[in-house]
């Protein structure tokens, strides 16, 4: 069995980052694509916004100065991929001619979704697992 180096570790590390990077970039060059109606406008800064926040608290999830700290900003990260599936969906309504585009970016939402959702069950259960040692 192979061991992993350090350097193996700290990119592994930061794989999410650069996947939440990723996503944000595709949903601007997508985006980039749809003319500018007063609709599109509104969901386009919308789900930008939101995409792109996704990533950023992660990153400050990483750099969190406590485990109080790194739950909120995960909390916030699956917050606005949830958001962004929203605006996707509703991009999707109100520009049905980019569905095939738009289909890779709503798995890619999706499966963010269940990352966060099960880093968030994960912190919430070590809690519960800390704090029923501390009661005992």
């Amino acid at each position: 069995m192979k061991t992993q180096s350090k350097n193996d570790q700290t990119e592994k590390k930061y794989d999410l980052e650069e996947r939440t990077v990723l996503f944000a970039e595709s949903i601007i060059t997508l985006v980039k694509k749809i003319s500018l109606s007063p609709i599109n406008r509104r969901i386009i800064d919308q789900l930008v916004g939101s995409s792109g926040s996704i990533g950023a608290n992660y990153c400050e999830a990483n750099e969190a100065e406590s485990k109080k700290d790194f739950n909120h900003k995960i909390g916030i990260s699956k917050k606005e991929t949830k958001e962004s599936m929203h605006w996707l969906r509703l991009l999707a309504k109100s520009n049905p001619e980019y569905t095939e585009e738009r289909k890779p970016l709503w798995k890619e939402n999706h499966e963010l979704l269940l990352i966060f959702s099960a880093i968030t069950r994960t912190a919430k259960n070590d809690y519960s697992t800390q704090i029923s040692k501390f009661e005992n």
